[in-house]
């Protein structure tokens, strides 16, 4: 008996090793399979990404040989060439937005997800206004082309009416299809939208190329007039008579409006960028949020000094372009008079981002860590192009400490390079201090209600047999009338409200009074309009480091005139795009 019942046990014991073996070898299979299937769930998606960056990357390329080859002036690359093939990106992207236009239009199952956060209406805003300018130098282009027929290429006249009718098709396409997040068809959209992205790249480089160019030019000529006669001045104007009388104010007009057209198409290919991000990502519905714009009380300081530098700028600006094409002497004069303006200038601008960061490090305020590529891509462009200003100044600080001459402008020029460094600094610590502050933000309508542990809307029924903690409620109202809601009436869905002992957890953190709210709002309003100061005067012709000569005579014209062509369009840029983040953290404050 004992014997049978361990030979049943021996059985048994058998039997459940082997299940147990089996079960064990099956959970292994199915770790190995879903360690497989983590390992190579990105791979299409990723492998994607790489393939269409690898192609806008090299579209890049090409049109900046293109270009290279252009800037020699040799016989065999024209700038036909470089217009043909820029015109044939900018059909292949108009077919392509038609197409997305239509598909979506066509199968209402494929509508997408929306990054609030992708754009505002006043950013889609001030880039209309930008593409209407735009126009009207593709007006102007046409108009030269007119004049100028029977002796140019053809070419010159199809590329306005195509970059025309690109410029209105994709401010269409912006209003309406920029903050899609894309989850059919990605591997095709990935492509369009990068192919979008690298076209204005290609016409942002080529409207910085020709309005370096013609600024060089210009620089040229007074080197010649000066009695520097070993320098090769080209002209761009045709080998013919113009059939029109309106040629003269064509050609002249363009290169006022060339600065608008360029920050239009850097501002695009930033904006599509971050769609091109956005393509396949799943959507966090709690940090999905519009961003609340605050009340904009005792607004009266910074708007004052703004438009102060403002008028300043532009007084500035008429006198140095007068007095640059003077004599010796007026020419010195103007350049101090810039360099003294811009001093006092970045002193206040200093002052004013150092204020504003002061007030952000005495509020305690939590950092908002959720995924937001628009603002990831703001800090990158911030840091991106300050380096050619950086690298510009201190070429200058350089060239002030080593040169053996000594113009009355040499060391206010040390100053103002110094300064510019710090400026862009400190700024870029505000802006990105600004951005990461942590906002109890209005959920967009648009978006379904996300409810959350310890936060009540009114849209909700109320919990609890409708016991409501007004100290929930978002933080849209005045700061004067807070007080005053506290002790309302605890009636509130027929029950009474009882005082709770629980630490509130949302609403009552990191709110800044209303003091600081009001000096945060004029510090931005301030720097916002400084930052459109200094973009005006480099846009317009106002580039002291062309004139001084002291940069030239320690690099030399040919590596000097290089730096600039470099270091100029990335300062341009960085005060625009300066100006869009200044009016985020203006409306945030």
């Amino acid at each position: 008996m004992v014997e049978h019942s361990g030979l049943d046990i021996m059985c048994l014991n058998k039997y459940c090793n082997s299940s147990s073996s089996s079960s064990s070898s099956e959970h292994e299979k199915k770790t190995f399979t879903k360690i497989k299937l983590n390992l190579s769930a990105d791979y299409p998606r990723k492998s994607s990404e790489i393939l269409s960056g690898q192609y806008g990357t090299n579209v890049l390329l090409i049109g900046l040989a293109l270009m290279l080859a252009i800037a020699h002036h040799g016989p065999s690359v024209t700038e036909e060439n470089l217009l043909s093939f820029i015109t044939c990106l900018m059909i292949i992207q108009l077919m392509w937005m038609m197409w997305y236009i239509w598909i979506r239009d066509r199968k209402s199952e494929l509508q997408t997800e929306k990054d609030v956060h992708a754009t505002t209406c006043w950013i889609r805003g001030g880039l209309t206004l930008l593409a209407l300018l735009s126009l009207i130098l593709d007006a102007f282009r046409i108009g030269h082309y007119v004049g100028f027929n029977s002796c140019v290429s053809h070419v010159l006249g199809v590329y306005p009416v195509v970059h025309a009718t690109h410029t209105i098709a994709q401010v269409h396409f912006l209003w309406f299809h920029i903050k899609d997040v894309i989850k059919n068809f990605e591997t095709f959209e990935r492509f369009g939208v990068i192919h979008a992205v690298f076209t204005n790249l290609l016409l942002w480089c080529n409207g910085v190329m020709s309005e370096a160019e013609h600024f060089l030019d210009n620089h040229k000529r007074r080197l010649y007039a000066q009695g520097y006669g070993n320098l090769t001045i080209v002209h761009s104007e045709p080998d013919c008579n113009c059939t029109t009388s309106a040629c003269s104010m064509f050609s002249n007009s363009l290169y006022y409006l060339y600065p608008f057209n360029i920050e239009y198409h850097i501002f695009v290919s930033a904006m599509l960028y971050v769609m091109w991000k956005n393509i396949g990502r799943v959507i966090d519905l709690t940090s999905n949020r519009k961003r609340s714009a605050t009340k904009n009380q005792g607004l009266i300081l910074g708007p004052i000094l703004g438009l102060v530098a403002l008028a300043s700028t532009i007084g500035v600006l008429v006198v140095y372009v007068i007095h640059v094409e003077e004599s010796l002497q007026m020419r010195q004069s103007a350049i101090s008079m810039f360099y003294c303006y811009g001093i006092i200038m970045l002193v206040f601008m200093c002052s004013a981002g150092a204020s504003g960061l002061l007030i952000y490090r005495t509020d305690h305020m939590p950092t908002d860590t959720s995924e937001n590529p628009s603002r990831q891509l703001d800090t990158e462009l911030l840091f991106g192009s300050s380096v050619g200003s950086w690298l510009m100044s201190w070429c200058s600080v350089v060239a002030v400490l080593g040169s053996t001459s000594s113009p009355p402008y040499r060391w206010t020029n040390l100053i103002y390079s110094l300064f510019i460094i710090l400026e862009k600094c400190v700024q870029n610590l505000f802006i990105i201090e600004s951005l990461y502050r942590h906002r109890d933000d209005r959920e967009d309508p648009d978006l379904p209600a996300t409810p959350k542990i310890f936060s009540v809307t009114s849209s909700l029924a109320p919990p609890y047999n409708g016991i409501l903690n007004r100290a929930y409620e978002t933080p849209e109202r005045d700061c004067a009338t807070m007080d005053s809601e506290q002790v309302e009436s605890g009636q509130v869905y027929r029950s009474p409200r009882k005082p709770s002992k629980v630490p509130l957890t949302e609403g009552t953190v990191g709110e800044p009074p209303c003091t600081k709210r009001q000096i945060l709002k004029n510090i931005a309003i301030f720097l916002l309009m400084c930052n459109i100061s200094l973009w005006i005067l480099p846009a317009f012709g106002c580039r002291p480091q062309y004139d001084n000569g002291l940069e030239q005579e320690a690099f030399g014209f040919s590596i000097w005139t290089t730096v600039l062509n470099f270091a100029v369009p990335m300062n341009l840029f960085y005060r625009m795009h300066s100006v869009a983040s200044l009016f985020e953290v203006f409306r945030r404050a």
